[in-house]
């Protein structure tokens, strides 16, 4: 089988990371992949540096040539955002290949174009049962096919965890809470600070390290400034390799309002770190019990009771809620699972043609 991959996002979030594990799991599996993406950023380097077979670009009309061109030589065309979806879609009628759209967020989608090129896919799958609502109600659609995101241990570097953590001068006898997020809206980072003020209320044993970057950055620390939080709440900004800090972690925190299913809880439970979450979207798929501690979305003082139960909970019960969270996620969003689960819809596609 002949795979057609096309990322052409600048940044390395969740969605490109994705895209590299689909690829793993596709090459892994005896597959020909070709990645397009976009010229002079993170794709790009990382497909030179594992050797894969690519194609860069720099303007989305260079991709509508390239798909015009060479489209049809491919079996099955995956298009990993909506953007990329558009030029798969406007070009099918020429390279006539099942096209495969992957939605990963739980936004409603908007616009008559969308609704278009959605019903023109011969086959949307959504990463958590709340995206593929949201999307079959939108579109008009019953089939759409719900995949999961993979996780994948990483190799970290836990001593620059340990040597950052004490360079910022956190006392060593201090839990420390994890948050890995966009500071934008939809992610709540401001749920997530009240919440840490009304715990700073109970108790002074934790400081919590927000990794993240977004539009909320000026009006978050205006917040953690009036409400004397500085010491508690550290925003530490963009930092690669992130799940290096998972090392540090005492407990996971989740605020956001929107999630299509929240794939840093994923690494959370690969890495072995208690988890507290809003119940959107999608963390209602993986926030389950026994495994973590779900709360409503923007509710401080439920989230805050809930990390608060967990750094008091008994390491028995705790250990206990990790290994089956480890369990979990070893089973139902292994490599190998999810990319069967792909193998087995692009080869139904394809007996269609």
């Amino acid at each position: 089988m002949r795979i057609l991959e096309l990322n052409f996002e600048r940044s390395w979030r969740g969605g490109e990371r994705q895209t590299v594990y689909n690829i793993q799991g596709f090459l892994k599996a005896g597959f020909s992949v070709t990645l397009v993406c976009r010229a002079y950023f993170p794709l790009e380097k990382y497909a030179q540096e594992n050797g894969w077979h690519f194609k860069s670009f720099t303007n989305v009309f260079s991709i509508l040539l390239f798909l015009f061109k060479e489209g049809k030589n491919y079996d099955v065309i995956h298009a990993q955002t909506a953007h990329i979806l558009t030029y798969c879609i406007i070009t099918k009628w020429w390279h006539r290949r099942p096209v495969i759209f992957s939605r990963r967020v739980d936004f409603v989608p908007k616009g008559r174009l969308t609704k278009w090129k959605y019903r023109q896919a011969d086959a949307i799958v959504a990463v958590s049962v709340a995206v593929k609502k949201i999307v079959e109600s939108f579109c008009g659609r019953s089939d759409v096919v719900v995949i999961s995101d993979i996780a994948i241990p990483e190799k970290r570097n836990d001593n620059r965890a340990y040597k950052t953590t004490n360079g910022l001068g956190i006392d060593a006898n201090k839990k420390i809470l994890g948050a890995v997020a966009a500071l934008v809206p939809h992610k709540d980072p401001l749920t997530l600070i009240r919440a840490i003020n009304i715990l700073s209320k109970k108790r002074s044993d934790f400081v919590l390290l927000h990794f993240g970057i977004g539009e909320l950055r000026s009006e978050m620390d205006k917040m953690i400034a009036a409400d004397g939080l500085e010491n508690q709440y550290r925003c530490m900004g963009f930092v690669e390799n992130v799940v290096d800090f998972f090392s540090v972690f005492d407990v996971f925190v989740m605020s956001s309002q929107e999630e299509g299913l929240g794939s840093s809880v994923l690494d959370a439970y690969l890495y072995r770190v208690p988890v507290v979450g809003t119940n959107a979207g999608g963390l209602n798929d993986i926030l389950l019990p026994g495994m973590s501690l779900k709360v409503p979305k923007q509710s401080p003082e439920a989230l805050a009771d809930a990390i608060d139960q967990m750094l008091d909970m008994q390491e028995a019960d705790k250990q206990k809620m990790i290994q089956t969270a480890y369990q979990f996620v070893l089973s139902m969003h292994g490599l190998e699972v999810i990319t069967q689960k792909y193998i087995a819809l692009f080869n139904s596609l394809l007996k269609k043609q």
